[in-house]
């Protein structure tokens, strides 16, 4: 009997952290990005990119998981300022794709393939599209409260599930827009911009809103201070 409340313990842990990383990195969305950064690349290469972009993230997930706490102290950083960086960084991008044009793509026709590649596997990619500020606070968060090692080992397997999704997703995005022309392509590209900008503007205010409390200025419900947090001494 003990086994069996073991099995399905952990089997609702595992449920449980895959739901909150899942919901929180949303392949779909990341899909739609590598979608409209590889227009014009070979099949071959978006397939590069993508492992890459997933070798990346998976990376940079583990080490926070496992560490960052300790680097957030050790370099003195916050959980606000990590997101409202990330905000920001997301809102260039979310404006660069809103006033895309046609044009666009033939410009960066001209540059060298492994150039572009190498940019848009890190960043946008990997950063922050599939690890932003939300889904590695997220992990960090799950791991921390873990309650055995073994729990910690499901974070990771949850983890991977995610990303791996990920991959796949970025891999197969030609089937979500196969039946869309060019006007197709552009329209979603404009509104994903927006929705990034959207999404952007939220990371910084939720940045914001760690700082007013990191800092005692304010009490705000349902937000207490984030890794990293030294309180100033009286």
């Amino acid at each position: 009997m003990e086994i069996v409340d073991l099995v399905l313990t952990s089997l609702t842990f595992l449920l449980i952290t895959i739901a909150g990383i899942f919901v929180i990195v949303n392949p779909l969305t990341t899909a739609f990005a590598f979608m409209s950064l590889t227009t014009k690349m070979k099949e071959a290469r978006k397939k590069e990119i993508a492992l890459k972009a997933t070798k990346i993230s998976t990376s940079l997930f583990f080490i926070f998981a496992l560490l960052g706490g300790v680097i957030f102290q050790l370099f003195g950083i916050t959980l606000a300022a990590f997101r409202i960086a990330g905000g920001i960084i997301l809102f260039g991008i979310a404006m660069g794709m809103i006033r895309s044009r046609g044009d666009d793509d033939k410009a960066h026709a001209g540059k060298p393939e492994g150039e572009i590649a190498d940019d848009i596997s890190v960043i946008p990619l990997a950063i922050p599209f599939i690890s932003g500020p939300g889904s590695i606070a997220t992990v960090m968060i799950l791991t921390s409260e873990a309650p055995t090692f073994y729990h910690t080992g499901l974070v990771f397997i949850a983890v991977l599930v995610t990303t791996i999704t990920c991959y796949y997703s970025m891999v197969y995005s030609k089937v979500i827009v196969r039946y869309l022309g060019d006007s197709g392509k552009q329209i979603i590209t404009k509104v994903f911009g927006l929705i990034l900008a959207v999404i952007s503007v939220q990371f910084v205010i939720n940045g914001i809103a760690n700082v007013v409390v990191d800092f005692g200025i304010y009490e705000i419900p349902g937000i207490t201070p984030g890794p990293g947090f030294e309180p100033p001494e009286e």
